[in-house]
């Protein structure tokens, strides 16, 4: 049975089809609207709107449940690698074991940036931030691999593809290597990818780097809770970047800028700040009380999310990997954890916070648990943004196997003047 929606306007009845997903909410197609009705709709923040069609990742925000291409991501995160779900969010399946073998040495042998890019970080200021850093030298890469930046040709696409999930890691560490003043460390292939990150990171030259499996395997897992999370604001910029027919790396770039705004990227590095504010246990309730008062204007960062209303899963994941992480490098006892497991267990039974469904998500613990690896907060974003990275570019390359693709072109709501007659100047009053 087709279902349709019908919109009454002076008098006059339209009907629209309504389109019915695999899982979640139906959507009315009101592409037609504007040429039968000659009317727009508005919908700030696009929260009733969806701005395609997409097979990648289904969030159920009341239930508390996100599905990379049908898995339960929390699952993945326990059970797989980042470059798996990689594989999955981009081909819409997990690597057989051919598949694995082709794919995970194509990405090794991609992960070394042209060498004439390190001169590029020399113009930026040291001590600069690492996103400044990122955002530029990711858009760059066009300029460095012009042989993969025309999105209509297919071999091109998968070539810009794997060699941005290789490269992005090592710009990051060399963006935060910059920023400190210490030397580029080289890729190692014989690591897998998230130890090959951290031994850019943190390695130097004088001494051979010791590789911690519980870090590594732990920031695995934040990679793969961070790859993506449906049409958020810096996914929904790739894709409207993309849709011009702008190459991929600035497709990409575009991403990158947007994840920086402290209501994405940046939220993790708050909700620390946060913790540190508050500082001991004792002092939870006077906070709690001030997030209570509608004229003090503290937030509990790391509370709440503009999709789940439920528990989000990534924080239950990211919880367990904290202690871990605290665990291995002697911090068991860390203070700031204290206040945010003490915190969270009062928030939980609180009725403001359940009324509110203000439940604790992933920046909660996120930005504990990389504080405690070594990652300075400034490093944060830039880690969501390498894992990001993948999401991101599952969207473009489904967006132009979409054959419903055009350029993104919002319309508005105009407020302004009305159509005026100009006046010359000695006319004006």
């Amino acid at each position: 049975m087709n279902k349709k929606a019908t919109i009454s306007i002076d008098g006059k009845n339209y009907d629209f089809p309504v389109l019915e997903g695999t899982v979640g909410p139906d959507t009315i197609d009101i592409t037609k609207l504007y040429a039968l009705t000659n009317n727009f709709t508005i919908d700030p923040g696009f929260t009733s709107t969806a701005s395609c069609e997409s097979s990648i990742t289904y969030i159920d925000g009341d239930k508390g449940e996100c599905y990379y291409r049908g898995y339960p991501m929390d699952e993945l995160a326990e059970k797989s690698t980042f470059l798996e779900v990689v594989h999955l969010l981009w081909n819409g399946s997990l690597p057989t074991k051919d598949e694995w073998f082709e794919y995970s040495e194509a990405i090794k042998n991609h992960t070394m940036v042209h060498e004439q890019m390190k001169s590029f970080f020399n113009g930026f200021r040291r001590g600069s931030h690492p996103m400044a850093i990122l955002t530029s030298v990711v858009a760059a890469m066009s300029a460095f691999y012009p042989d993969s930046t025309d999105v209509n040709d297919l071999d091109q696409r998968k070539i810009a593809a794997r060699r941005m999930i290789a490269k992005v890691p090592t710009l990051a560490a060399m963006a935060y290597k910059y920023s400190i003043g210490q030397p580029f460390i080289y890729p190692d292939n014989s690591l897998d990818y998230s130890e090959n990150f951290l031994q850019m990171t943190f390695g130097v030259p004088a001494e051979k780097y010791k590789i911690n499996k519980v870090l590594s395997r732990a920031l695995d897992k934040i990679f793969i809770l961070h790859a993506d999370h449906e049409q958020n604001a810096s996914t929904s910029t790739v894709r409207l970047a993309a849709s011009s027919g702008v190459n991929p790396f600035a497709s990409i770039s575009s991403g990158f800028t947007s994840l920086w705004g402290p209501l994405h990227g940046g939220a993790n590095e708050a909700a620390l700040n946060m913790l540190r504010e508050i500082g001991d246990v004792k002092n939870i309730p006077k906070f709690i009380e001030k997030a209570k008062d509608k004229n003090d204007p503290f937030k509990l960062m790391g509370f709440g999310h503009r999709v789940y209303k439920n528990y989000d899963p990534r924080a239950k994941v990211m919880q367990k990997t904290c202690h871990e992480v605290l665990s291995e490098i002697g911090k068991k006892d860390d203070k700031i954890l204290q206040v945010a497991l003490e915190l969270e267990k009062i928030a939980l039974k609180d009725d403001y916070f359940i009324e509110k469904k203000l439940y604790p998500n992933i920046d909660f613990y996120s930005g504990i648990t990389l504080n405690a690896m070594g990652f300075p907060s400034t490093m944060f974003t830039p880690l969501f943004a390498v894992a990001r990275t993948a999401g991101w570019i599952a969207h473009w390359k489904e967006m132009y196997l979409d054959p419903k693709n055009r350029i993104g072109r919002p319309r508005q709501l105009y407020i302004g003047e009305k159509p005026r007659k100009f006046l010359e100047l000695k006319d004006r009053s």
